[in-house]
């Protein structure tokens, strides 16, 4: 390429970059590629996946075409019952994950500086460590001769271990310990941007504590609650560390019966089905929230 062509290119480079509309677009360029390469190209391939024939002699039938793996997986009572407890499992562990965000994120606001670090600190140093460290710990922590249990017999509380792991309840706490720092910080990210002056004028004007909460609070950190809402659901319908290793075959999620038809029963045309209901289930369940959060008056249009 000659001097003279290069400093055209530059230059109409630089007529380019003039036009705001056209800066813009190139700002974007680099998500759109991004999210083009890493996320719908395979969200494309797993859809033909999930449209090929079965087949026992490998992972699926080349060349076929068929929707009978989606008729297989919805109509399947196993499957079902499958989606029902995920469906179960993630509402509830969004529900507890949500409402210890709002307490804890209201105790980070209202704390002196020194003490609002810590919690902080709290709150951000689980995410600095991997899903199986955190988890594995849990497992030191829950099990029938670990710390908790020890403490409870130890003092005199209990004569006999809890049962804390291997159940719903050990599954449950694992999964709280994953989400709850994200939804604290959702919310607590809203939250540290209100003025303390409108809850003292509530105050003023005859509501009590509660109703000031109530009233003036929630209200303010609604796009934090959904925030941590869609975090919370997203992490609970996937939901695969905590399970697996906390829970038993009686708490199998979504994610582990992906696993299982994957890598186990080589069966990759059910396994892409089922990831894709999954991911329909999220979206759909979303949308109903963020409806449900509009209705209820919350200014999710910043979300």
């Amino acid at each position: 390429m000659s001097v003279k062509s290069s400093s055209g290119l530059f230059t109409r480079v630089g007529e380019i970059l003039k036009d705001d509309s056209n800066r813009s677009s190139l700002l974007l360029l680099p998500v759109t590629v991004f999210e083009l390469v890493f996320f719908v190209v395979p969200m494309l391939y797993l859809l033909r996946i999930s449209l090929y024939e079965q087949t026992s002699q490998g992972a699926f039938k080349e060349g076929t075409w068929t929707l009978s793996t989606y008729a297989d997986v919805i109509t399947s009572g196993y499957i079902q019952d499958l989606m029902w407890f995920t469906f179960k499992f993630a509402i509830i562990s969004t529900a507890i994950s949500v409402a210890i965000g709002v307490f804890y994120a209201y105790a980070i606001w209202r704390a002196e500086q020194k003490l609002r670090m810590l919690l902080l600190f709290g709150v951000v140093l689980p995410l600095l460590t991997t899903l199986v460290v955190k988890l594995y710990a849990g497992v030191l922590l829950l099990s029938p001769g670990g710390a908790i249990n020890e403490v409870l017999i130890s003092t005199g509380i209990r004569s006999e271990p809890i049962q804390l792991m291997n159940n719903f309840l050990g599954v449950l706490i694992g999964q709280l310990y994953i989400t709850v720092p994200y939804s604290v910080l959702a919310i607590y990210s809203v939250l540290s941007t209100m003025d303390w002056e409108i809850v003292e004028a509530a105050r003023d004007l005859g509501a009590n504590r509660v109703r000031s909460f109530y009233e003036v609070v929630l209200p303010e950190i609604v796009p934090g609650i959904a925030v941590a809402s869609v975090i919370s659901f997203a992490w609970g319908i996937g939901a695969y560390s905590s399970p697996a290793i906390l829970g038993t075959a009686r708490q199998t999620t979504f994610a582990l019966e992906v696993e299982s038809l994957m890598l186990s029963e080589f069966n990759w045309p059910a396994a892409a089905a089922l990831s894709l209901i999954m991911l329909l289930v999220v979206l759909v369940s979303i949308i109903v929230l963020f409806r449900f959060l509009d209705s209820r008056g919350g200014e999710t249009d910043y979300v």
